[in-house]
């Protein structure tokens, strides 16, 4: 941290007075930046992560030694290969949810001011420690053909195929062969039971539609036929 601190100051130029030759002192403020990610196992802390979308994601300063200092805080998300930002912060400590696939890049520049004196950790800071990384992968959404809502514990609902990912829009519906709107949902994680008004359907074959938007940019626009075997087993393979 101390040699981080010292080329962050080197860099800016922005530290004056009789505090240029303390930069290393202890005392000074400093930052240790962190991420922590939501994952379905709960909070993950990582300073390089890989997940789908939508990942949420909270970031924290972890500023110390501040006492006596105006503070200001800048986090930067940007996307890798891209020169600008993308999005500015100026809380301490910020969230976000990331909805778009690629590897995003994300820095705390920070400023800290007494008297006249400022210590900054801005671009030199970062060449050296290296940002926080986010990556989030491309989409992936397949719908089954057929289901056995029989009450066995195994196939019993219509939903996507596991493995589906990224996926930051969805809407299904189930019809019937004329047509009739019998079901809907809005969550890849959802699905359908095979019952329509409280009770249970004909077994037959059914239509799904599905209309989709992944982190990635890629629209799905799924059709296909819905088989419901009641009567099926999956020891019957």
């Amino acid at each position: 941290m101390r040699t981080a601190l010292l080329l962050a100051v080197a860099a800016s130029s922005c530290l004056t007075g009789g505090r240029a030759a303390a930069g290393g002192q202890d005392g000074l403020p400093t930052i240790n930046p962190m991420a922590v990610y939501t994952t379905e196992n709960g909070g993950q802390e990582s300073d390089d992560f890989s997940g789908d979308a939508p990942l949420a994601a909270r970031f924290e300063a972890r500023a110390d030694g501040t006492a006596g200092y105006e503070a200001a805080y800048e986090w930067r998300f940007t996307l890798e290969g891209e020169a600008e930002p993308y999005l500015v912060r100026h809380e301490e400590n910020t969230g976000y949810t990331f909805t778009r696939a690629g590897t995003h890049l994300i820095e705390l520049y920070a400023t800290f001011v007494n008297r006249g004196d400022t210590i900054a950790y801005t671009a030199a800071y970062w060449a050296e420690r290296g940002p926080l990384r986010a990556t989030v992968s491309e989409s992936r959404l397949e719908m089954p053909n057929a289901f056995s809502p029989n009450g066995d514990g195994l196939n019993d609902v219509y939903r996507a195929k596991s493995g589906y990912r990224s996926i930051v829009e969805f809407h299904a519906a189930i019809f019937n062969r004329w047509g009739h709107k019998l079901y809907e949902w809005d969550d890849p994680a959802g699905g359908w039971d095979g019952t329509s008004g409280g009770h249970d359907v004909a077994q037959g074959v059914y239509f799904v539609q599905v209309r989709a938007k992944g982190a990635d940019g890629k629209t799905y626009n799924i059709r296909r036929d819905v088989n419901l075997l009641r009567g099926y087993t999956e020891n019957e393979k």
